[in-house]
């Protein structure tokens, strides 16, 4: 078990391309957590479509562990996020399950769309903020401009940021001790029944649904029987394990710890995000303020090039679904088309990545028909049509 006072929980938040996942790769390197020979650039981007357009899609976690400068041994659990808008959801959730955040900023370009986005989100969810200037090294970095500009533009103070170059390496073990003196420690009470967050799930093809949670209050142990509050399922836990980046097993998760665990569930639509888990027995009393389910904004068509792979396009379609709570389909025909799916996303950049991945892993050629969004209409006598 560790001490609530040697776990630090933090994300790193940032505009696309400021160098987050780059960041997220120095602190696992310079820790030791993986090793040399099995390090990769962007580490935390498991999926080949992430690696090959450079962005990061699905949040991912790490815990690090760290042997601070006042002789303690800290536990580091990092959560690195997307930067896209169209994964603003991914980044909400992440932030509620820790309680600090690093804010990156690119030296030469500064503060963009996306950092203020992604800033807001974390003030919402009372975080305590660390600036860090990332690419000093670039000959049009300019640290004043944009220390001032933080200060102005978001409001945080930015004398104190840290300044580094995650391509170089340069400022990283700064970065180390300032997660372990300026960002607050967990709360959280071991005795109090157990309540924990699920932050996220995803599919594997060997264990079914692994869930990541977050354990607020109490103790969860492999074994246990466990229920969703939101959902009413009931589970009994077959592996608990915490992810560094690969997954290692482990016996309990206290307070404050980042951990997954595996229990049998079929699909990942059974687990809520933001659901709280409790022990079947001795519920808490409270379930965590919920989140809401991500609404899908654009609408396109998607058929299949030969009309006999309708039937294989079904099955990629509900696979991905699996994985991907944010994206709904229901059937289509259209007379030029023939059978397809007419799906919902969460913007244009899921819908290319969706798209990307049905033809890449499934070999499946598609047409994708123009995107739309539903419209609203208002009528004079007050009631509310939509059109798609």
């Amino acid at each position: 078990m560790t001490d609530l006072a040697h776990i630090r929980n933090f994300s790193i938040v940032a505009h696309i391309d400021h160098g987050k996942s780059t960041l997220a790769d120095r602190l696992i390197q310079l820790t030791g957590t993986v090793a040399e020979r099995d390090m990769q650039e962007q580490i935390l981007d498991s999926m080949d479509i992430e690696r090959e357009r450079g962005i990061t899609i699905k949040a991912n976690t790490v815990r690090i562990e760290y042997p601070a400068k006042d002789g303690e041994t800290y536990i580091l659990n990092l959560i690195d996020t997307p930067g896209h808008v169209d994964f603003a959801y991914e980044v909400s959730r992440s932030m509620r399950a820790v309680e600090g955040s690093l804010l990156v900023v690119d030296a030469s370009q500064g503060v963009e769309a996306q950092t203020l986005a992604n800033v807001y989100q974390a003030i919402d969810a009372d975080h305590e903020i660390v600036p860090v200037l990332n690419k000093i090294d670039l000959p049009a970095a300019d640290v004043e401009r944009v220390s001032e500009q933080i200060e102005d533009v978001i409001g945080i103070d930015a004398t104190d940021a840290i300044q580094i170059s995650a391509k170089t390496g340069l400022g990283i073990p700064d970065v180390l001790e300032a997660i372990v003196t300026r960002l607050p420690a967990p709360k959280g009470d071991r005795d109090a029944p157990l309540k924990a967050m699920l932050v996220d799930s995803w599919y594997d093809p060997y264990l079914g649904v692994v869930v990541m949670i977050r354990v607020i209050d109490g103790v969860i142990r492999k074994g246990d029987n466990i229920k969703m509050m939101q959902t009413g399922a009931k589970y009994g836990i077959d592996k608990l394990a915490v992810l560094k980046p690969q997954m290692v097993d482990i016996k309990e998760l206290g307070p404050g710890e980042i951990g997954i665990l595996t229990a049998s569930i079929k699909q990942v639509r059974d687990t809520r995000v933001g659901d709280t888990i409790t022990h079947e027995k001795k519920q808490t009393a409270q379930p965590l303020p919920g989140f809401k389910p991500a609404q899908p904004v654009v609408f396109c068509g998607l058929f299949p090039v030969d009309n006999a792979e309708f039937e294989d396009l079904r099955d990629a379609i509900e696979k991905l679904a699996l994985n991907d709570a944010s994206f709904s389909f229901e059937m289509e025909t259209s007379a030029a088309l023939g059978f397809g799916f007419r799906c919902g996303f969460l913007g244009l950049l899921h819908l290319e990545v969706i798209r990307d991945r049905i033809e890449r892993e499934y070999d499946i050629d598609l047409i994708t028909t123009a995107p739309s969004v539903i419209y609203h209409v208002h009528l004079r006598d007050g009631s509310q049509i939509e059109l798609h």
